[in-house]
């Protein structure tokens, strides 16, 4: 029988978002369908719905993090964030180019809310949460990950906004879901978990997403989605370049296999780019409080994972977690139209 920690740590390497990614929460100036990020928007209807956007992204931030940590030994952390946010620009700009002129017509207040968004969503996120699994075990960053639906709900309160009872019953449930399967079903292994320094790290990290989430309804008006996207991005490089710059002084060393340039592609086009259009044009339709309870899908996108790929068969409690994250979802998501 397997160690139950090592299943834990198999099982909840998905749990922590693999693309920085943002959501157009609340911003006074409403989304428009048309306005896509790239022209998703002439796709069937039913393949941009909202709610299937933010499931395949969430489904690539959990194949993210089994990625990422299966390359961990052939590209250091700092130097892998840099390598995808580096391609998603690259995939970005085609798209964004048109619209860059808009830039230079934005004021320096403006220009200050850009470089904080960006800092927030694109640098320090990911900085953190990369910091944090060094110090701490994947087990005790997914279970605090699993709080950022209710960080962006408090947060969400504290600026005045009041969430209705579905959507706190919601979030709940589908807690004590992520809880179900991060403990295998038994409450004891929650209790026999140690805190450490790096899980203020990754406390940090989920503060940062949450600003940066619920910060968005500041964004430029009238700017260009892909426009956004592209300024994000390079002022996460430009905090991101010498954090990985420093990581090689310091001798680490990437070691470019054809496995490895497979995972950079894989972390730049799936998290980075495609989960980053996705969920923004979701956030823009459902809101940051009911697109961030989709977080909690990543356990049980990462039990379906596991059995695909390591080989692990599904037990009850893991059904049973699935089963109490749907509901939640459900109950938040469905009696409300959007």
């Amino acid at each position: 029988m397997r160690h139950p920690r090592a299943a834990i740590t198999r099982a909840t390497l998905g749990l922590i978002p693999g693309a920085d990614t943002t959501g157009f929460a609340h911003n006074p100036e409403p989304f428009v369908p048309g306005q896509s990020f790239m022209p998703i928007h002439r796709l069937p209807r039913a393949l941009t719905h909202p709610y299937l956007l933010l499931t395949l992204t969430v489904l690539f931030w959990s194949g993210n993090m089994v990625v990422g940590r299966g390359m961990r030994e052939a590209v250091p952390p700092m130097s892998l964030a840099f390598a995808r946010w580096t391609l998603a620009l690259l995939l970005t700009l085609p798209f964004a180019w048109p619209h860059l002129k808009d830039l230079r017509g934005l004021s320096s207040r403006q220009w200050t809310i850009l470089a904080v968004l960006g800092v927030l969503g694109v640098g320090a996120y990911n900085t953190l949460a990369y910091v944090a699994l060094v110090h701490t075990t994947a087990t005790n960053a997914a279970l605090l990950n699993s709080f950022i639906p209710i960080a962006i709900i408090a947060l969400s309160w504290l600026m005045g906004h009041r969430p209705s009872l579905l959507e706190s019953v919601g979030v709940g449930v589908s807690f004590i879901g992520v809880m179900t399967i991060l403990s295998q079903g038994d409450p004891a292994v929650l209790a026999g978990l140690s805190l450490n320094v790096g899980d203020l790290w990754m406390l940090a990290a989920v503060l940062s997403w949450a600003l940066y989430t619920l910060g968005l309804k500041w964004r430029p008006a009238g700017l260009h989605p892909m426009a956004l996207l592209a300024s994000f991005t390079v002022i996460g490089l430009l905090v991101l370049a010498p954090l990985a710059w420093w990581e090689l002084a310091s001798g680490a060393v990437l070691h470019l296999s054809t496995p490895a340039l497979f995972g950079i592609a894989y972390t730049g086009i799936f998290p980075a780019f495609l989960g980053y259009v996705f969920y923004n044009r979701a956030v823009g339709q459902v809101g940051a409080s009911r697109a961030g309870l989709f977080i909690h899908l990543m356990p049980a996108f990462s039990t379906i994972l596991a059995m695909f790929f390591l080989g692990e068969a599904p037990r009850a409690y893991h059904f049973f977690g699935i089963t109490l994250i749907l509901s939640g979802i459900w109950l938040t998501t469905g009696f409300k139209k959007g």
